[in-house]
Parts: structure tokens; sequence; C-alpha cells
């Protein structure tokens, strides 16, 4: 495993000013500094090489596509990778799609959300090296990290390096919710961790290649280009979304508390411009109103068409969601409680995003969230210790 890291990137000009005077922007900018602007860390590996891209619309260098960034470098880009919500981030979850060729340069796109999920050895036949350079919300069940598994597991079968380029983690301020039961595996839980697991991507990549999670041990050749000026207490606003349904950093926080109900018969909001902020049921018994209809990104919404009634969380200050550094999971246990008499749960689907059954039961039987939350306390302790030896940042209190 190989990284390059600057044991003093939470200060705004620490004492290791010749990394920072090395790097691509001035060691005078104030705010973050991530993986992908740390361009002269980076370029020489690239030197004579094939390159793929892991990427989607995240995938920006102040502000300029990477691959436009690396191509104006006369960098060789061979082949072009794309995850759930394809290359420019505008297809619904769970959308089909199809592999294919940049419009603009002709390089080929591969689909890694269609027919398959992992990347075949012939689709990595074309390069040389992998760079996976994707924003992250630091959610289990958030895809990205299970594309990121496959591409390592891959490039570790056909001898490929992948270096990832690191972003910081808008929900790396905490750690919570229950831990994964593999027998519940699925490409929207795919390792044993918590709900929120506090790790950057690049530190999540540690972890994988470091607890042996990749089929049959493999290891892959790893290097993380790691952010400066961040540690796990930043507050990090997404310069552009993560994917259609999460379009502002309310929504990226309130994502680990209100995603369980995509297995419920509540909307959270799809097909409204409040996705991920706000939460009903026509049956449900709530102030606010709302009416899911088709829209970019959400084209057959749940409930659509019907007025729903619920909770409106745009009235809550950001600043106070990330204090409160947990999954809420009190809006279920009412939810449950108001609708229990009409099928609540969608089995299968709220299963396979909670990593159990076992928290369906719970709730399906009267226990408080609090109970619920106490359940948590030994598996989380034991997930912190195996994460802090990935941790490449400055942790959260």
């Amino acid at each position: 495993m190989i990284y390059y890291m600057n044991t003093s990137c939470n200060q705004a000009n620490g004492a290791n000013n010749e990394v920072v005077q090395e790097d691509y922007l001035s060691e005078h900018f104030e705010g973050v500094i991530t993986g992908a602007e740390r361009i002269r860390m980076y370029l020489p590996l690239l030197k004579d090489k094939k390159v793929g891209l892991v990427v989607n619309q995240s995938s920006l260098v102040m502000g300029k596509h990477l691959l436009d960034t690396l191509l104006e470098m006369d960098v060789k880009v061979a082949a072009i990778y794309t995850p759930e919500h394809g290359f420019r981030g505008e297809a619904d979850a769970g959308d089909h799609i199809a592999s294919g060729k940049d419009e603009r340069t002709g390089i080929p796109i591969v689909s890694l959300y269609g027919d398959k999920r992992k990347p075949s050895a012939d689709d990595f036949a074309p390069v040389d090296i992998l760079i996976f350079d994707i924003q992250d919300v630091g959610v289990r069940f958030y895809t990205y990290v299970s594309t990121l598994h496959y591409v390592m597991e891959t490039a570790a079968e056909t001898g490929k390096p992948v270096i990832v380029l690191d972003r910081p983690n808008p929900n790396g301020h905490y750690v919570d919710g229950n831990v994964l039961d593999t027998a519940y595996h699925s490409f929207v839980g795919m390792h044993p961790v918590p709900i929120v697991h506090g790790m950057t991507i690049g530190e999540y990549a540690q972890m994988i290649n470091g607890e042996g999670w990749l089929s049959n041990g493999v290891h892959c050749e790893l290097t993380v280009i790691p952010c400066l000026q961040y540690d796990h207490q930043t507050k990090y606003v997404l310069p552009v979304k993560p994917s259609p349904n999460l379009p502002n950093l309310r929504a990226v926080l309130l994502y680990p508390s209100l995603c369980l109900f995509e297995g419920t018969i509540m909307s959270i909001g799809r097909g409204t411009d409040k996705q991920f902020q706000v939460l009903g049921n026509p049956d449900f018994k709530g102030d606010f109103s709302f009416t899911p209809e088709p829209k970019p990104g959400a084209h057959k919404p749940k409930l659509e068409g019907e007025l729903c009634h619920g909770v409106d969380f745009t009235t809550i200050n950001e600043d106070d969601i990330r204090r409160w550094r947990k999954v809420d999971l009190s809006y279920l246990v009412e939810a449950y409680s108001q609708l229990k008499d009409h099928n609540f749960f969608i089995e299968k689907s709220f299963d396979r995003l909670a990593g159990t059954d076992v928290l369906r039961k719970q709730i399906e039987s009267g226990m408080t969230y609090d109970a619920i939350h106490a359940t948590w306390t030994d598996p989380l302790e034991q997930f912190k210790k195996i994460r802090k030896k990935y941790l490449l940042y400055t942790d959260f209190e």
C-alpha cells in the first residue's frame, strides 16, 4: 500500500510547506484541497501510461472535469468507467446505464451499473493504471463504495494499480448505525460497516484492502492522494450534486436517517424539489404536505400524484443537523406507529438497506429508538477500532 500523506493536513499553513508548495494550488489557499487538485502528486505516476478513469460529474479540478484536465496535460486517457447515475450523473437511482463513447472526446465509456457491476479483465485490458475520483457521502448504502470495491478487485486480479484521489466526507464527523450482517451483503451494503462509517473514500479504500474484503483475499496496488486542510470535523459543502436526488448539504446530512424510508410506503421527496428533505404519505398525520411528480432524476417517483402529509426538514438549520451526529430513527419509529396497519415495510427492500432483518423486527416489536440505538453500542466500538487503523486525517472528538 502506497500513499502520500501530509500529517498537518488539517492546518491551513502547517509545517509541511514543502508538500504544499509542490501542490497544484497555492499554499495560501484556505479551503480544502482535494486529492484531484494535487495534480503534481500523481501526474508522474501517469507518465507514458494508458489511463482509465472511474469518474462522474463530481470529478472536478477547480471546476473543470478531471478528464478534460488530464487531456490538456497530454495524459493518455484510454477508457472511462462510470458508476450508478452515469458519467454525467443524471440518471435515476437504479436506472440501467449503457456503455458507449464520450461524445466530445470519443473515449470509450464502460458502464459499471448496467449489465454488470464488476468490470471484467477485458474491460481493463486497454489501460495500464486506474484513477478513481468520485465524491462519496460516507453512507453504507450509497453505491459508489461498492463500485470502488469491484474496481479494486478486478485491478488486483489483473495487476493494474489504482490511484484514489481523495475527497472530503460530508458525513465524516461521526460514526453511527447498525453494522451490516454479511448474510445481507448486496450492492447497497457490501461490507460489515455501520450506516455512517465516518471515513473518506480514500480511507475506505485502504480498509477494503487492509481487511481482506476483496474476493479470494487479493490485494490491490493502491495509492491514495489525500486532501489537504481537511479533518473529520471539517464542514464540507459539496461543489456539485453527488447524485440527482441529493441536491444540497441538508439532503446529504439527512440521507443516513431518511434513506431507510425507501424500504417503506413513505416518500422521502423524490419527485419534488426537496428530495431527502421531506417525509410523507397520504395516510400520515402531519402539518406539511407535498405531491410527488415526475422530475429529472425521478421519472416515476413513489406515490406519484398523491397528496402526502408529513414532515418538512427544510426548516432545520444544516449546522443543527450536523450536531445530531447520529442516525435518527425516531422518525421511522413514529411513522411505523402511525401506519403499521398499512403494510408499512417493504420487507425485502428495507432489510437490504438496513443490512439485517433485526432492525425491522425491533421496530415491529415496539422497541423505542433509544432502546434500538443501545443495541448498536458494542458493534460500533468494535468497528471504530478497525476504522482507526486506516484514518489519514485528524479524527473528530
